[in-house]
């Protein structure tokens, strides 16, 4: 069974084909800048055929619609392709962004799962929108294909309501949706599971950390979301690249009136403007980490913020699950970022852990870091939400 996995922004178009027997990706790319004033370009990789990769090549892509109908043509296409028919596509799974309370799992795409979509527009206002695009611009091309939409709040739907409600007036909740409902679940949903595998243990007590240039944490008890640090949109939990993370709510109105800001405005700078970039003017980490070795004061400080961070969910979940039997690191930076991992560990040494310096030197592979006999085991997993989202689908329409 072969699965293309699609993951569609508002101006561009991620894809991946994986064949379900032995879960192996075959080609993967990304269209850019689609339907935009700038040229649109085309990236694709094969693994098994270096020879048949394409490396950012300008094409003319109007609308999602046009990018699905290139990466059909060149999946099919006998110089860069691994297939030789849109045929041998058996479904197509979507990363949907929000799902709010209407989905609490991944299911296949009707007419009324779309409405629902386009329910959640107020909610995902940059992210649901281009996610049904790519819903539709598939049906319009692979009419007789299946897909399917997996959601990134869906993991996080076992959440009690005393978690995830906020204390704000209850007639909010009810009229407009506004509670936690968290994000990066695929990727959450991912490792855990993973984790779960290798601890072996029945209700299992986990922390994951989904670390990159967006961030967020979730406590995991038994294969369950319990709480998470993103809230009723991704902008709140720890500080991310571009995102503030969590404020104090009355600090926006008072930069409103200084700076004289629309809700719009003051929105795009806590989410585009903050975070590492407004604090060091770059949202690179690897950027970051050199700086501070060199010893750029601010840059120390948003390591210093963020482990601090770190730190402070981890213990605060620990309490809250009654336990922790792991933690587990992933994203562009937990997966790459020996020096973050060290920080943190160190200071949960009164759980009962303590870090291996020589493993935790591995940069993007699957290892436990933690020193054997540790009683809270530390692992760094690398995501694949695009495997899970295939995975999903298979169970869908296998």
């Amino acid at each position: 069974m072969k699965i293309l996995v699609i993951n569609c922004g508002s101006s561009s178009l991620k894809y991946q084909l994986i064949d379900m027997n032995g879960e192996v990706l075959l080609a993967k790319g990304i269209c850019e800048q689609i339907a935009t004033k700038d040229t649109a370009t085309f990236t694709h990789r094969v693994y098994a055929d270096e020879s048949k990769n394409i490396k950012a090549l300008p094409y003319e892509m109007h609308s999602h619609e046009d990018a699905v109908q290139l990466v059909i043509k060149i999946l099919t296409d006998e110089k860069h392709g691994v297939i030789k028919s849109m045929n041998e596509i058996d479904a197509v799974g979507h990363r949907v962004l929000h799902g709010a309370e209407k989905f609490s799992g991944s299911v296949v795409v009707t007419e009324a799962v779309k409405e629902a979509i386009k329910e959640c527009f107020v909610l995902g206002p940059l992210h649901n929108p281009a996610n049904l695009m790519g819903i539709e611009a598939c049906e319009a091309i692979m009419k007789d294909v299946p897909q399917v939409a997996v959601f990134d709040t869906g993991f996080h739907a076992t959440m009690p309501d005393y978690v995830y409600m906020y204390a704000l007036p209850y007639e909010y909740y009810e009229n407009y949706g506004i509670r936690r409902y968290g994000f990066h679940g695929t990727s959450h949903r991912f490792i855990s599971m993973r984790a779960n595998q290798i601890l072996n243990k029945e209700n299992s007590k986990i922390v994951t950390c989904h670390l990159g240039n967006g961030s967020s944490i979730s406590a995991v008890v038994g294969g369950k979301c319990f709480d998470t640090t993103m809230g009723v949109t991704p902008l709140e939990g720890i500080m991310m690249g571009t995102r503030c993370g969590s404020i104090d709510p009355a600090i926006i109105p008072i930069i409103m009136k200084n700076e004289s800001l629309s809700p719009d405005e003051v929105a795009a700078v806590m989410n585009k403007k903050s975070g590492m970039l407004g604090l060091t003017g770059t949202s690179d980490n690897r950027t970051i980490e050199k700086r501070a070795k060199k010893g750029d004061e601010r840059a120390k400080l948003v390591e210093n913020m963020l482990c601090h961070q770190l730190t402070k969910y981890i213990g605060g979940y620990a309490a809250a699950m009654g336990g922790l039997d792991a933690v587990v690191f992933t994203g562009g930076i937990g997966e790459n970022n020996p020096h973050y991992r060290t920080k943190v560990v160190e200071k949960l040494e009164f759980l009962g852990t303590k870090i291996d310096e020589e493993k935790n030197k591995l940069r993007g592979e699957e290892v436990e870091i933690s020193v054997p006999g540790s009683k809270v085991r530390v692992f760094v997993i690398p995501t694949n939400e695009e495997l899970m989202i295939a995975r999903d689908t298979k169970e869908l329409c296998g």
